[in-house]
């Protein structure tokens, strides 16, 4: 057996696994309080790369209305993850004012709601693509400043590369994970928007705010889509505007394989997604894409409501 290859494989899946579980945090949280899909996430998760790409490189590229544009400044790469995660997050929030509030205040079916959460990613996605043109954007190989490229070891006299971008991806995941398990399970706020989730009329009843709360979900869910886009942009490279799409989809196959609104549920799906492509043989990489949705079908063949999911019992 070759032991290399399969520490390799577990450092590739545990650090882009974790990129998928945050992302499809921002899922999960904005359905288990409206019990909507969020289809402009992906959008928000496409925006948020390529804010942090311009802060971080402070230009445009050479196609689009803000081609070979430079910015007067530009950051290094943690502060323009930060800043762009947090222009992402109110991006998620515009997101909530423009497609959700105003169907809600009127008691709109919920699926016009997914409808209108649709037709406002296909504009913002469209508006990237206008904007910065559709050419795919590559972040400097210097990003990190002095990082090293990698740090190799030996495992069986084979050699073990482990990234700078994989330590990045696992650490800034971990830190998002771990700071939303305090903020839900430990905080005031959290108290508030888990009783929001549970019941928002009872706790509307009980003097909590529940439109703030909505609002404050979808930051949250948008800074999310911002940071995993990002991570995924400089791993990876920006594929365009529409590189969101397929990241969508496969966010969409983890929150149902770990079960609908399930917070721990996210993270494990978007783990075993991950390691799930990291295994796949190399002569079979053309197919990766389709590992996600071979695993969904398969777990949920055995258990319908996904891993952490609760059967939900029909009333007749």
């Amino acid at each position: 057996m070759d032991f290399a290859w399969l520490i390799q494989s577990l450092l590739n899946g545990l650090s882009i696994g974790s990129v998928y579980a945050v992302f499809a945090l921002g899922y999960t949280l904005v359905f288990s309080i409206l019990g909507i899909i969020n289809f402009a996430h992906g959008a928000v998760f496409t925006l948020g790369a390529y804010l942090t790409y311009a802060l971080a490189v402070g230009r445009f590229g050479i196609n689009g209305l803000l081609s070979d544009l430079a910015l007067p400044f530009s950051l290094p790469f943690f502060p323009a993850l930060l800043v762009g995660a947090l222009l992402s997050g109110l991006a998620g929030m515009a997101v909530e004012r423009l497609a959700f509030r105003p169907l809600r205040q009127r008691g709109a079916d919920p699926l016009l709601a997914l409808v209108s959460s649709l037709g406002v990613a296909l504009i913002v996605v469209n508006l990237i693509q206008y904007l910065v043109g559709a050419e795919i954007y590559s972040f400097p190989s210097d990003i990190f400043g002095d990082l090293p490229m990698a740090v190799i070891f030996s495992v069986g006299g084979k050699p073990v590369a482990v990234r700078t971008i994989q330590i990045i991806l696992f650490g800034a995941s971990l830190i998002m994970l771990a700071g939303l398990g305090w903020f839900i399970g430990r905080t005031r706020g959290g108290k508030a928007l888990r009783a929001t989730a549970e019941n928002a009329d009872t706790a509307s009843l009980l003097g909590i705010s529940v439109n703030r709360f909505i609002l404050g979900t979808f930051f949250i869910s948008g800074l999310l889509g911002g940071l995993s886009g990002t991570l995924i942009g400089v791993s990876f490279g920006i594929a365009g505007p529409y590189f969101g799409v397929s990241y969508g989809l496969k966010g969409l196959a983890v929150i149902v394989l770990g079960g609908l609104g399930s917070i721990p549920g996210a993270v494990a799906g978007g783990l075993v997604i991950g390691l799930g492509e990291a295994f796949l043989p190399p002569d079979m990489s053309s197919y990766k894409e389709a590992v996600a949705f071979v695993l969904l079908f398969a777990i949920l063949l055995v258990r319908p409501q996904g891993l952490f999911g609760s059967r939900l019992e029909q009333k007749v």
